[in-house]
Order: structure tokens, then C-alpha cells, then sequence
């Protein structure tokens, strides 16, 4: 059901951020998924740290980045290291997001204001805090450059960045975005926009894109689109009078064959038609015309009265021209089973800003933090890195109000479903 749906989406946030907070939470992360809310409810209050007068900082684990990844193995490393833990977490942000109930708000099934927390509630409270941002990476010297010229020095890095989302990337949406009918599930601000726009639809064109590059959970930005169908057909009773149009870089509805097939079935089931290798590179917010160029070069306009943008995304600068990125990707290049970094033995990644192939998703970084974890520690006692991640992710696609496909799968495509047997 939608409530619990929502209730569980809350605990899974709770367990991946405000169990940093508290002494042991890290264990939450190896499955105490019936943890009751109320039981996780203490906030601790960090307080930034002041960086020492000469420039220079040193500890013997710094994290780059406070999302899920970054506080989640902070937390671990924390609790397993006891005395000798001395983690120092970059972040500059006043709030920690829980991204995956952006399209939910967007779908109208909870408030946006429930996805957020302030970062000192849910830092760590024996972890350093740096409240700045990462300018550069100087691996060969184990130094991390703050924005505001500080060198942070380390024993052992772990790099949770997340993803950049550029906005400017397709022409005349910085423009468009929050008005013109164009909204997107891609930032805490939007989300409303969108559902406002959901339920202002009663009659007219709904398009729903996204890119051929990869972005935060490859099923999200069709979780929005059949919700927003769902609320039409359903609730709204206006569906017959809204064409609702994918239009998709990529050449099917989802890589993995099984998952792809039902939905191909539901695609034809609630009359949603796709555009396959159509690339959103332009909107015109003032005319209402987003346009596409597809696979074969040929530039095609369309016409809306709705658009859900899902924008292109990339590795953050500061790892993209640093030694630490891959040259194909620009991201971080880790061993894709021990999440150490390929050249620099000190170094290790988590989640969206290491060059993993597999779906980016809060699922991901449940299976990847305590391989990443327990590697580091082996790591730190001169001894092999042993655990392995398989490539383990997972997208819930909303499909409706009560109901979602639970597409879970490792490296090579193969479903890895956890959630199988019953009935």
C-alpha cells in the first residue's frame, strides 16, 4: 500500500543516515531492516570543525562526502575501529537529502519536506566534520584541496561524491525549469513543481524523457511517468484526454530482460508510447516545444502541455580532472569487487562517483559499504582485500498507487531477487 510503502522508504533513509548518528548503527546496514522508528529517533548536533590556522589538516580516514555512501561507511568505520577511529567527513551542506522520495512527493504520495534532515542531525557525532567542499585530488601526495584552499591530509580516502547534475547541459532548460509545464524529480525544489503539474493536466500532451548516459536510478524517471498515468486514469478520471509520450536515449524500456518485458507489457496495457533513441537536447519553455535528435542525427520537435525532464548527468569536476578518474568515464576507478582504487591503494569509492557498472542506486551503497569496509580495514592491516561486491542494485519502479516491480539484479544483468518465493 502507499502508507506502507512510505513507512518502509523512511526507515530504509534512518537506517542509512541517522544510524550514523548513534554508537553501533552501522550494523543496521546488514540487514535490521524491522528496526521501529521510534527506536532511531535521537538526534546527535555535530558541530563543523575548525580547521587549524596554518591550512593543513591530518587524519587517518577522510570521507569525501556526507549523502547515504559517504555516512554510511563513516558510521561503520567508526564503530568498528573504536578508539583509533579518526574519520574526518568533507561535506558542505546544511541538509542531507534522501533522494528516492523526490518521486514519490513528485507523485503526490508523501510531502517533499520529509526527504530532508540537517546534515549536523544526521553527522556522525565522533566524526570530524569539514564543512567545505572537495576543489581537487592530489593522490601521489594522499591530499584532499578544499575550495577555500585548505590540504587535507590522509591515511586512507574514501570518495563518496554522488553525481553532478548539469542543468545546462540541454539547451534552454536552466530557463524553463520550475515553469513553462517543465519539471523534474531531479531536485529537492522541483518535486512539487512536478506534482503541481501532474494534477493542473487535464487535457494535452505529457512527455517524459530521459538520457542515454547514465543517471541516478535508471528506473526513476519512468517511476514519475507511470505514477503520473496512474493519477490520471484513477484519481483525476482525465486519461482519455492526455497522450503520455517516453521519450527515452536509450533503446528499450529497461536493460534487464525480464523487468523490460513487463514493462513492455504495461506500456502497451495503459497506452504509453515510446520513442526510442530520442534524445532531449533542447526546450523551448516560452512555445511549450522540447526537442529531440535521435539516433540517426535527424532533429525532431515536439509539442507538450506537461514535461518531465530527467537531466544528463556526470562525474563532479573535482574527481573528473583529477588523477583519481577513469579516461572513458571520469569517474572513480575502482576494482569494480573490492571498491579500491585501481592505482592508489589507499583509496576507495562508494556509490555514484565510482565507475561501477551497475545501476546508481541507495541500494547499491546497502550492498557496497560493507565490502568497502571490511576491505579497508584489511587494507589498514597490510592484508588482501578479500570481500566482493557483485554488482548488486536494485530500482523499485512505482507502477501505480500500491503497486511497483522490484527490479533487482548484480553485474552482467542477472536478477538477484530477495524478494521471491512468497505466496
Amino acid at each position: 500500500s502507499k502508507s506502507t510503502y512510505c513507512t518502509l522508504m523512511l526507515q530504509r533513509w534512518q537506517l542509512l543516515s541517522r544510524g550514523a548518528a548513534a554508537a553501533g548503527a552501522g550494523a543496521a546496514l546488514y540487514g535490521a531492516v524491522n528496526v521501529a522508528s521510534s527506536s532511531i529517533t535521537a538526534e546527535a548536533k555535530a558541530i563543523p570543525h575548525t580547521i587549524s590556522k596554518d591550512g593543513t589538516e591530518k587524519h587517518r580516514v577522510v570521507v569525501v562526502g556526507g549523502g547515504a555512501g559517504g555516512l554510511s561507511v563513516a558510521s561503520m568505520l567508526i564503530r568498528k575501529m573504536g578508539s583509533n577511529a579518526d574519520v574526518a567527513i568533507i561535506e558542505p551542506s546544511d541538509w542531507h537529502y534522501y533522494q528516492p522520495m523526490w518521486t514519490m512527493a513528485a507523485g503526490g504520495l508523501m510531502p517533499v519536506e520529509k526527504s530532508r534532515r540537517s546534515m549536523a542531525s544526521v553527522m556522525p557525532a565522533d566524526a570530524t566534520w569539514l564543512k567545505q567542499a572537495a576543489a581537487t585530488f592530489e593522490p601521489e601526495k594522499s591530499t584532499v584541496v578544499l575550495t577555500d584552499g585548505t590540504r587535507v591530509k590522509y591515511d586512507y580516502l574514501i570518495v563518496a561524491t554522488g553525481l553532478k547534475i548539469d542543468w545546462g547541459a540541454i539547451k534552454g532548460l536552466p530557463e524553463a525549469i520550475g515553469k513553462n509545464g517543465v519539471g523534474s524529480i531531479y531536485d529537492y525544489k522541483y518535486s512539487d513543481v512536478v506534482w503541481n503539474n501532474i494534477q493542473a493536466l487535464t487535457r494535452g500532451v505529457a512527455l517524459f524523457t530521459q538520457p542515454s548516459t547514465g543517471v541516478k536510478c535508471g528506473g526513476a524517471p519512468q517511476k514519475v511517468m507511470w505514477l503520473a498515468e496512474d493519477y490520471w486514469r484513477l484519481k483525476a478520471l482525465c486519461r482519455e484526454n492526455i497522450a503520455v509520450e517516453f521519450y527515452t536515449g536509450l533503446p528499450k524500456m529497461f536493460a534487464i530482460p525480464k523487468y523490460e518485458a513487463e514493462l513492455e507489457r504495461l506500456r502497451a496495457e495503459r497506452d504509453v508510447k515510446a520513442h526510442f533513441r530520442h534524445e532531449l537536447v533542447e526546450v523551448d519553455g516560452a512555445k511549450k516545444i522540447a526537442y529531440f535528435v535521435t539516433s540517426e542525427g535527424k532533429k525532431v520537435a515536439k509539442a507538450y502541455d506537461f514535461l518531465h525532464v530527467t537531466p544528463k548527468m556526470g562525474p563532479p569536476p573535482c574527481i573528473k580532472t583529477s588523477k583519481l578518474a577513469d579516461s572513458t568515464t571520469g569517474f572513480v576507478e575502482v576494482d569494480k569487487e573490492t571498491l579500491q582504487h585501481t592505482r592508489f591503494k589507499n583509496v576507495f569509492a562508494i556509490g555514484d562517483c565510482a565507475n561501477l557498472p551497475t545501476s546508481k542506486t541507495a541500494a547499491a551503497i546497502t550492498a557496497q559499504a560493507p565490502v568497502l569496509v571490511h576491505n579497508i580495514l584489511k587494507t589498514m592491516d597490510n592484508k588482501e582485500a578479500t570481500a566482493r561486491y557483485d554488482g548488486y542494485t536494485s530500482c523499485p519502479i512505482l507502477t501505480a498507487r500500491g503497486k511497483l516491480i522490484l527490479a533487482e539484479f548484480k553485474y552482467g544483468g542477472g536478477a538477484k531477487e530477495t524478494f521471491c518465493g512468497f505466496g
